[in-house]
C-alpha cells in the first residue's frame, strides 16, 4: 500500500499539518495540544486503515479477473458496491459479460463455418464419386453411341444435382450467418407459384403429376422474390419427388387481414408422426420421406421463409399426403 506515490505523499501531508499543529499548540494550551496529537494520529490510522481496506478489495477484484481470463466460468463482483469501486467493478462486470458473449459467437461462428465445409464436402462425395466411375466407363472404346449418350445424360444430371447442392448450402449458411440482404417489393403469389412451377413442369409431365393452382382473390405479400420463388421451388420438388406417379400436386393461394398464405399438398404417402418434428432439419435423411433428396432443400425454405417475416409448416393431409403451410404475415409475429 505504501508503494502507491498517493498514498505516502497523502500521510507525509498528514504527519506534517500534525507536527505544525502539535508545535503551534503548545505555545496556546499545553493539553490543547496533545489533544490534537491524539486526533491526528487516530485520523492517520482510519486512513490507513480505510486505504489497506481499498487495497484488499481491489486485490480481490484482480484476483477475479485474473482467474477470469484463465478460463473460470463462474464470476461474481457483487461484494463491490460502494462509491466508485462499486461503479469500477460494475463497469468491468459488464465489459466481462460483453467479451463473454462476443467469444462465444466468434466461436459458434467457427464451429458453423466448420460443420458447413464438412457438410458440403460429405454431401459432394456421392455424386463426385459417381461421376469418376462415368467418366471411367466413358473411356472405353468399346462402347456403342446409345450407351455414351446415356452415360453423358446421367453425368449432366449429377452436375446439375452437384450445382444445386452448392447454391442451396450456401444460400443456407448465408441465412442463417445473417449475410442476406433481401430485395424486398410487392410479389404476386400467382407469379410466384408460375415461376416456381416452370424449372420442374418436364420432369412432373414424366411422372404424369398434375398441378392444380387454386388462386382466391389476387393475394400478394411482401418480400424478396427470388428467394422466396427458391423457397417455394424447393418444397415443391420435395413433394414432387414423394409423389407417385399419376399423382398429384394442388397449390392454394389466399390472403386475409392477418396473413398470406400458401398451401401445398401432395398425393403421396405422408410423412410419419415420428418424422414430422425433424422435417425441417438440415441433412436429416432417415427416413422414407426424405432419402431421396440431400434433406437441405426444406431447411433452406423454412429459414427464407423464417427470414421474412413469415412461417412454413407440415402437417399430414386427409385421407394421405404431405401438406406445406407457408404464410407470410402483415405484422412481425
Amino acid at each position: 500500500m505504501l508503494k502507491n506515490s498517493e498514498v505516502r505523499i497523502q500521510l507525509i501531508l498528514h504527519i506534517i499539518l500534525t507536527i505544525a499543529g502539535f508545535i503551534s499548540c503548545l505555545f496556546l494550551n499545553v493539553y490543547a495540544a496533545f489533544v490534537l496529537l491524539g486526533v491526528s494520529v487516530l485520523t492517520i490510522f482510519i486512513s490507513l486503515c480505510f486505504h489497506k481496506g481499498r487495497y484488499n478489495r481491489l486485490s480481490e477484484l484482480c484476483d477475479e479477473i485474473d482467474d477470469i481470463l484463465h478460463g473460470k466460468e463462474q464470476f461474481s463482483f457483487g461484494g463491490f458496491t460502494e462509491g466508485e469501486l462499486g461503479i469500477l467493478t460494475s463497469e468491468i462486470h459488464k465489459m466481462t459479460i460483453k467479451l463473454r458473449e462476443q467469444n462465444t459467437e466468434l466461436q459458434n461462428e467457427h464451429r458453423f463455418m466448420k460443420e458447413t465445409m464438412e457438410d458440403i464436402s460429405h454431401q459432394l462425395r456421392t455424386p463426385l464419386t459417381s461421376m469418376i466411375l462415368i467418366l471411367g466407363m466413358l473411356r472405353k472404346p468399346e462402347l456403342s453411341d446409345r450407351q455414351r449418350m446415356e452415360y453423358l445424360h446421367e453425368l449432366y444430371g449429377l452436375i446439375d444435382r452437384m450445382q444445386w447442392l452448392i447454391e442451396t448450402l450456401l444460400g443456407l449458411s448465408r441465412l442463417e450467418a445473417g449475410a442476406v440482404t433481401f430485395r424486398n417489393s410487392v410479389i404476386s403469389c400467382g407469379k410466384m407459384i408460375a415461376e416456381a412451377l416452370e424449372p420442374i413442369s418436364v420432369a412432373m409431365e414424366l411422372k404424369n403429376i398434375r398441378t392444380k393452382v387454386e388462386i382466391e382473390g389476387e393475394p400478394r405479400f411482401y418480400g424478396d422474390m427470388q428467394y422466396c420463388t427458391e423457397a417455394l421451388l424447393n418444397i415443391l420438388k420435395n413433394c414432387m419427388e414423394h409423389t407417385p406417379e399419376n399423382g398429384s400436386i394442388t397449390i392454394k393461394a389466399s390472403e386475409n387481414g392477418i396473413y398470406t398464405g400458401i398451401l401445398i399438398t401432395d398425393s403421396g404417402n405422408g410423412i410419419s408422426a415420428e418424422e414430422l418434428p425433424r422435417v425441417f432439419e438440415r441433412f436429416h435423411r432417415s427416413s422414407e420421406f426424405t432419402k431421396s433428396g440431400y434433406g437441405i432443400g426444406l431447411a433452406f425454405a423454412r429459414k427464407t421463409v423464417a427470414a421474412q417475416n413469415g412461417s412454413l409448416q407440415v402437417r399430414n393431409a386427409q385421407p394421405h399426403g404431405a401438406q406445406f403451410d407457408m404464410r407470410f404475415y402483415k405484422t412481425v409475429v
